[in-house]
């Protein structure tokens, strides 16, 4: 069985054996960043595939951040760069799942939260423990937590 991290290897030294430059640089900031998370803390320790790809997740996330500033200064080659790397990267991101599915998700947890009897908005906390295992790396934060203020808000 390869791990998510050799799998990242050999996509970068077939990225680099085909001069694919945005690839190559994309996949080697990627492992640079698995490599540093691996060895921070006291000791150097494997990451398991789950938390690769939490780094990964969150290495597409600074690239979507990245390019909404940068579009919004003005500098789109820039941000066309920093998409481009985000595609890239989501290739080794489970499937998001749409707004319906999401919806759907979300609602069934709130049925949940108020039969234990979290009512309104201050239910938020009640309802995001019970829908976060159910998505994780399948939707960002974020979108989550609007996702529950609109039905919680009614």
């Amino acid at each position: 069985m390869t791990t998510l991290k050799s799998k990242l290897q050999d996509d970068l030294n077939a990225a680099i054996k085909e001069r694919d430059e945005l690839r190559s640089s994309t996949l080697r900031l990627t492992l640079a960043a698995i490599t540093k998370e691996e060895v921070a803390g006291k000791e150097k320790r494997a990451l398991s595939d789950d938390e690769v790809q939490k780094v990964i997740t969150r290495e597409a996330k600074k690239r979507r951040e990245a390019a909404d500033a940068f579009a919004q200064g003005g500098r789109p080659e820039q941000s066309e760069r920093e998409k481009a790397e985000g595609e890239v990267l989501a290739a080794y991101l489970p499937k998001q799942l749409s707004d319906e599915e999401l919806d759907a998700i979300v609602a069934q947890a709130v049925e949940e939260a108020r039969a234990a009897g979290a009512e309104g908005p201050r239910a938020m906390g009640a309802v995001m423990k019970i829908v976060n295992p159910k998505v994780a790396g399948q939707a960002e934060g974020g979108r989550v937590a609007a996702a529950v203020k609109k039905l919680l808000a009614g």
